[in-house]
């Protein structure tokens, strides 16, 4: 066996692809809001149809429904470790919204909504631990840690979203 320094292939690396095409771009941009946030292709679709129909800025809008998902205010709150810990939390039946409980994590909060973790629920060993970790509190959610009682202040800016998405590339690629 003979070892080559390049890679396989009749004419070598001179002839691989350096640049990266536009789309492949935006489709990396539109994956990683996905992933970012744990939603399935025709989820993320039809969000972004909800964002372009509303009025404002269609990225800014689609971080927001984005971010106004019962699954992922959860997870902000610090009731759960992970997104995914905080959807199977919503499954579950733990999370109450305005004292009903939801067990849809897609649920969209609307500005004024309380959320709060159920009487029976308050004690379970995730939660516990995910409670005191987790220290990080955002200017549009309050939470109160001693009745495990949050609320859905306001929908949040684009400043003050901490996800690294570039949106607009998104917005670009839906628009084609």
């Amino acid at each position: 066996m003979e070892r080559k320094p390049h890679s396989p292939g009749q004419h070598g690396p001179s002839k691989r692809r350096k640049k990266e095409s536009e789309y492949s771009i935006q489709l990396q941009a539109k994956q990683k809001a996905k992933y970012t946030y744990g939603i399935l292709e025709r989820q993320f679709e039809k969000m972004y149809h909800i964002a372009s129909s509303k009025r404002g800025i269609t990225g800014k809008v689609l971080l927001q429904l984005c971010e106004a998902r019962l699954d992922n205010t959860v997870y902000r709150l610090g009731i759960a470790p992970t997104r995914r810990g905080a959807r199977q939390l919503v499954n579950h039946g733990h999370i109450t919204v305005d004292g009903q409980v939801v067990n849809i994590p897609s649920f969209t909060l609307r500005p004024g909504q309380s959320i709060a973790v159920r009487e029976k629920s308050r004690s379970m060993e995730v939660i516990t631990n995910s409670m005191n970790v987790n220290s990080k509190r955002f200017d549009w959610l309050d939470w109160n840690g001693t009745n495990y009682t949050g609320k859905f202040i306001a929908l949040p800016e684009r400043a003050q979203i901490p996800e690294n998405i570039r949106e607009q590339l998104i917005v670009e690629l839906y628009s084609k």
